[in-house]
């Protein structure tokens, strides 16, 4: 991997250097193993360790096929889907590389005994397959995770429709935690040039899934003057929710759990903010039973903050533990937004207070190209910026996957691939000086 890596970091190299590289026939990659998927049997979930699961192997270069690249990684992060891997929860991702393997010859590449990891990358084209005209060897770029066939009609007014829709890393294999990457050409996106590797591979998933969930009209739809709820403000999808409600002329109110996930809301510009844990809300009396009590002194202390205003827009992604105070403190007419449920996937709220008030609940699930393309513009055009709070080797995913489960992190952690070193790949450094600051916001912390 030497050579590939000199023809990067070299200033000179052209497309024709990158195109006339010869690929190794192997490389190394982050997998979890099939014959492993019960290892954690038994255990509760906060007992399964991804220092345990999590493998750095050495692995065959996949074949490239037609409307493809191959692409050399310089940096990734870690999702909570790659801790989800990781632990074989809800179900062994090796389920989904078995049903994309059944649908075609080419995709039967994806049904093997290990599964690559990894939703996001930075690093540059090395090769492309036939039918690939907008990206060539040598282009710097980054990797959006919808990994779609489109085939069917339905996925042609919004690609997250079609019925072949997956998460690339997570539903397919050969992804981003490894030296090499296979990804479609629709995955593609132009790098940030004032971002080094590792910031420029954090925003991903977590910006596009936040963009389409919050300023969409496949999602919420927000607009100026909005009162927007965001869970987690301070963590990885939150962190953007805040950033695009504070860029949209929209009035974050943020929710965290501790003092310093506080101050990193400030520091983003955010004004109105809910220390949940020091306010002491228990939602929850117990395992079968809310507190609409609770729902109740949620939405006085809302309102407190937004001078008399109820929320137009939550941003939900606890799932079971919050859900019934969302769909509680939202307006008359308002929008309750889901993307996930990590608190738990069976949600309980009083329905009187949806159906009678008019609000609305709507599933939104990572997004589309031109959505992720629009998050990623954003990103270049120095609105929004990463949450990058640590870095992490290739030899220590599991680790990093580990702090992400245990919510040791702030924001997004990173994981340098081919990259030797945090900072390189920086092209404007002019425009990296104005935004310096934001830039590392969270690393400061």
């Amino acid at each position: 991997m030497n050579h590939i890596l000199d023809a990067i970091t070299a200033p000179d190299s052209t497309r024709e250097d990158f195109a006339n590289l010869a690929i190794p026939e192997s490389y190394r990659a982050v997998t979890v193993h099939k014959d492993e998927a019960d290892m954690f049997a038994g255990l509760p979930s906060n007992e399964k360790d991804p220092r345990k699961s999590l493998h750095l192997d050495d692995v065959p270069v996949p074949e490239l096929g037609p409307g493809e690249a191959l692409v050399a990684v310089m940096a990734s992060s870690v999702n909570y889907n790659s801790v989800w891997t990781s632990i074989f929860e809800p179900v062994s991702t090796f389920s989904f590389l078995e049903r994309y393997g059944r649908l075609s010859d080419l995709s039967k590449r994806h049904d093997l005994p290990y599964h690559i990891i990894g939703s996001d990358l930075a690093g540059v084209v090395l090769r492309t397959g036939p039918g690939v005209n907008s990206w060539h060897p040598g282009d710097e770029v980054v990797a959006h995770c919808l990994s779609v066939e489109l085939e069917s009609s339905d996925g042609h007014n919004d690609t997250m429709l079609d019925p072949e829709q997956r998460i690339w890393g997570f539903e397919t294999n050969f992804g981003g935690l490894a030296e090499i990457a296979l990804v479609k050409s629709n995955q593609l996106m132009p790098k940030p040039d004032h971002l080094s590797w590792e910031e420029a591979a954090a925003p991903g998933l977590v910006n596009s899934t936040a963009y389409r969930q919050l300023v969409s009209r496949n999602g919420a739809g927000m607009k100026q003057g909005d009162n927007v709820l965001i869970w987690g403000a301070s963590g990885g999808l939150g962190s953007y929710a805040t950033q695009f409600a504070l860029a949209g002329g929209a009035n974050p109110i943020c929710v965290v759990s501790s003092e310093d996930k506080a101050e990193i809301c400030r520091k983003m510009g955010a004004e109105a903010i809910i220390d949940r844990k020091a306010e002491g809300y228990k939602f929850w009396k117990d395992e079968e039973n809310q507190d609409p009590r609770e729902w109740k002194r949620f939405g006085k202390r809302i309102r407190e903050l937004t001078g008399g205003e109820d929320i137009d827009i939550v941003f939900e992604h606890p799932g079971r533990e919050t859900f019934g105070a969302s769909v509680y403190v939202t307006r008359k007419g308002g929008t309750i937004t889901t993307c996930a449920s990590t608190s738990g996937y069976l949600h309980q709220y009083d329905n009187r207070y949806l159906w009678m008030s008019l609000k609305r609940i709507i599933g939104s699930h990572f997004a589309n190209y031109r959505e992720a393309w629009e998050a990623n513009r954003l990103i270049a055009k120095g609105k929004i910026h990463p949450t990058l709070s640590k870095t992490y080797s290739l030899e220590d995913t599991g680790q990093a996957a580990y702090d992400v489960h245990r919510n040791l992190h702030q924001g997004k952690v990173g994981v340098l691939a081919l990259a030797p070193e945090e900072g390189m790949g920086v092209r404007d450094h002019e425009k990296r000086a104005k935004h310096l600051a934001a830039i590392n916001r969270f690393r400061n912390v």
